[in-house]
């Protein structure tokens, strides 16, 4: 007898569900051994023509390539992927042509429809979404690889709120994604890049198990928001308030903010008839980056508690200039020796001080290899390049892994995991600063907020300011 229609449905449901962890590894193995494999061809390629300009062809074209391979992996893989976009789409860190692809897929992750959100709302307030809703706007405001918010407004306030509602299954996806990952760090630090990114992605895991906790995430931003608001006079940045008994595990109600993205910032002063490239605007920008990275300094030196994702997605643009700092997912609390450990690395980078940086890297559990002549200059190089936003003169493209990066001279043998949350903001707050067209040294604005905390903790005597050594004028 054959099987009823509904059940032969459920079946193929349970089993492509059963088998789409597999169908998604080998999706992404194809496509990661595609796009590194056409690199390593390339770079055999380029070794054998001796002209630059052919050279520098080849390798733009290459890029190009590269690009579409990488959009395509992660639109259509989604999950992990549109976060490790988030990560090598940034101008300083990836090729021009990787950053225009990668950068629009910020708040571009599939939606859940709008049937399968009032279920969930429904069921973790175990209230009707007509009881709780005055209105609510079916197109989400943004989409990401855990979450999508929508604009609404609750039956008890006069207010418009952000409704931040998890997608169903993305967590076990996500999973699978890192495990992927992590294999393909360890494929990477052996062979090719001497640096150790398995610990990365070990961090990179436990922060997104934090992040599938909504729970966490409010009391995280309630944390933050109330620093900000007793540190200041006024908080360089604004965080959105929590509606108080709207937040569970899958569904998060706040402060509806709003704003204009920072990556639309240039077209919005265009409309507004401002030249974006002018001087008016390179004051409003200067003003933006000051403040957001002032609220960084804060929260990583102060208080050890920090929002750990600015990705341009995270960041609106307010009235009068003001900054909004959004989803509190990804943060992190240092622990106390690790965050004096990285003040002391602060002052050191400020000031030019070579025999401190080392000193400071070793403090924060940074195992390094050398047998270059120059290991203070080459180790402080690297900690500009891990752990400052500032670029030399004429330099646009600073990563850590490219061809005349330290990390050629001076291998990293181990990366401490509780570290990689902070160099992750210290890449987006420079990508950030490239992107708007800014040089910038988060480590000379935070170093009186580090010899604040050295004071504080009683290290009196790591605080005195050096003067900057000749190398530092060399290398700017």
């Amino acid at each position: 007898m054959p099987l009823p229609l509904a059940q032969v449905q459920e079946l193929r449901d349970r089993l492509s569900d059963r088998f789409r962890p597999w169908s998604r590894s080998a999706q992404f193995w194809v496509r990661a051994v595609d796009i590194y494999g056409s690199y390593k061809v390339c770079q055999l390629r380029a070794g054998f023509i001796r002209d630059e300009d052919e050279r520098e062809a080849m390798w733009e074209q290459q890029h190009e390539i590269g690009a579409q391979k990488m959009y395509s992996l992660c639109s259509e893989l989604g999950g992990l992927f549109l976060k490790a976009a988030q990560i090598l789409g940034k101008p300083d860190l990836a090729p021009m042509a990787w950053v225009k692809r990668l950068v629009t897929l910020c708040d571009k992750a599939p939606s859940t429809p709008i049937e399968v959100v009032r279920e969930v709302v429904e069921r973790q307030f175990c209230r009707s979404f007509d009881e709780i809703f005055d209105y609510f706007e079916v197109e989400p405001v943004g989409s990401a690889s855990i979450a999508q918010v929508h604009r609404a407004r609750l039956k008890s306030s006069k207010t418009d709120v952000a409704v931040k509602v998890q997608h169903p299954g993305a967590e076990r996806l996500m999973m699978v994604d890192i495990r992927n990952m992590q294999a393909f760090a360890l494929f990477l630090q052996k062979y090719d890049i001497n640096f150790d990114m398995f610990s990365a992605t070990k961090e990179m895991e436990k922060q997104i198990c934090y992040e599938f906790d909504f729970v966490r995430e409010a009391r995280a931003m309630e944390r933050i928001r109330e620093f900000l608001r007793v540190t200041n006079k006024k908080p360089p940045v604004m965080v959105p308030r929590v509606i108080p008994g709207m937040i569970s595990r899958e569904v998060l109600v706040m402060e509806f903010i709003e704003g204009t993205p920072i990556m639309n910032l240039g077209n919005e002063m265009s409309k507004r008839g401002i030249d974006p490239g002018g001087k008016l605007a390179a004051m409003a920008k200067q003003k933006i980056l000051t403040d957001l990275t002032l609220a960084y300094g804060q929260m990583i030196l102060k208080d050890g508690f920090f929002h750990a994702d600015p990705h341009p997605g995270n960041i609106l643009i307010c009235k009068n200039t003001e900054v909004a700092l959004l989803d509190y997912g990804q943060v992190k609390e240092m622990p106390e020796d690790l965050r004096l450990a990285y003040a002391n690395l602060v002052i050191a980078m400020a000031d030019g001080d070579l025999s401190r940086t080392k000193e400071g890297l070793r403090e924060l559990g940074l195992e390094t290899s050398s047998i270059v002549d120059n290991e203070l200059e080459e180790l402080f190089e690297l900690s500009l390049r891990m752990f400052d936003t500032r670029l030399p003169p004429g330099v646009t493209v600073l990563s850590p892994f490219a061809e005349d990066s330290s990390l050629t001279k001076v291998g990293v043998e181990n990366f401490p995991e509780e570290l990689f949350s902070v160099l992750r903001t210290i890449q987006l707050l420079r990508g950030l600063t490239v992107g708007m067209g800014l040089r910038f040294s988060c480590a000379q604005q935070w170093k009186p907020i580090a010899q604040e905390a050295l004071l504080k903790a009683g290290r009196v005597k790591d605080v005195k300011s050096k003067r900057p050594r000749s190398f530092l004028r060399r290398l700017f």
